[in-house]
């Protein structure tokens, strides 16, 4: 099984050099949002194609593991893992993507306030999303765990956001479709965190071999002091 041994960490390392390709593609999303930036919303609109190539990559090295080596147990939930989890990192390459054409737009619409809440929301969800992937790394199934339950604070801080969003249309209807434009932002960031956690359940599965979807989240009292968040957010 030598051969298994190398196809997997070769894989490994593809999984992880795509979630880190991802997490800096999101990074840089944000900054093209907070700096109207188009210059960087055009890269990382760029940056979405290599993902998209490297994704498929990985999930036709799965494949051909399945096929060669026919895997059980836990090299079994590994793979099947991996596949999902690569799902979901092309998805949030999607919608990073999404984020820096909306970058792209907002620079050409006349400057509006934008709420405080959506730099402290972008730093949460690029946290957790950093959080899920060192999950995946270390195959740390407590990490994975605080991973869904900050997933509810990033559900309130969206809601936050939608309300001040609204208050600012109530104040500045003429700059409309500036204010759509971060609306949508908004909605990006909170289903970047959705997949952040889909991803928490797959390590969840790799490592102790059941399915955490569709459980009830943990009662607040067992999820205070999740990432010990600094002022930075981080």
């Amino acid at each position: 099984m030598r051969h298994l041994e190398r196809e997997i960490d070769r894989l490994k390392r593809k999984i992880l050099g795509l979630g880190a390709l991802v997490e800096d593609n999101l990074r840089l999303a944000f900054q093209a949002i907070e700096a109207r930036d188009p210059d960087k919303g055009h890269r990382v609109m760029v940056t979405d194609i290599l993902i998209d190539d490297q994704e498929v990559e990985v999930e036709e090295e799965c494949l051909k593991i399945l096929a060669l080596y026919q895997p059980v147990a836990g090299d079994l939930r590994f793979l099947v893992a991996v596949i999902k989890i690569n799902s979901e990192l092309e998805r949030i390459g999607d919608l990073a993507a999404n984020i820096g054409e909306r970058a792209i737009s907002l620079a050409q619409e006349h400057p509006v306030p934008v709420p405080g809440g959506f730099a402290v929301m972008a730093e949460r969800t690029g946290t957790i999303l950093e959080k899920a992937l060192d999950s995946l790394v270390r195959q740390d199934a407590a990490t994975a765990r605080l991973v869904l339950a900050a997933d509810d604070e990033i559900d309130a801080l969206y809601r936050d956001l939608i309300e001040d969003l609204k208050e600012i249309i109530r104040t500045d209807a003429e700059h409309l479709d500036a204010i759509v434009l971060l609306f949508s932002v908004a909605r990006y960031l909170e289903r970047l965190a959705d997949h952040a956690t889909n991803i928490a359940e797959d390590v969840l599965y790799m490592v102790e071999g059941e399915i955490h979807r569709h459980e009830m989240p943990a009662p607040p009292a067992e999820k205070a002091e999740l990432f010990h968040w600094d002022e930075r957010g981080m």
